[in-house]
């Protein structure tokens, strides 16, 4: 396996534990009341969003196209 493949793989797990980050962020106590008050998440849970997914679309990408010359 190529170096930039694996490089993707990793990319694409780290962008996967961040959305579960994400997920079970958005199911905490603090993050339901901010959600029913402001009618949005937190600016650390959308971090987690936009990044987890950034991350995996990007690492994917790498993981099937890297080791094309």
């Amino acid at each position: 396996m190529e170096m930039k493949r694996i490089i993707g793989v990793v990319v694409l797990a780290i962008g996967l534990v961040l959305l579960g980050f994400a997920y079970h962020s958005t199911n905490a106590p603090m993050e339901k009341i901010s959600d029913a008050m402001t009618g949005r998440y937190s600016n650390q849970t959308m971090w987690y969003f936009a990044v987890g997914v950034a991350a995996a679309v990007g690492g994917g990408l790498l993981a099937l196209f890297g080791s094309r010359k």
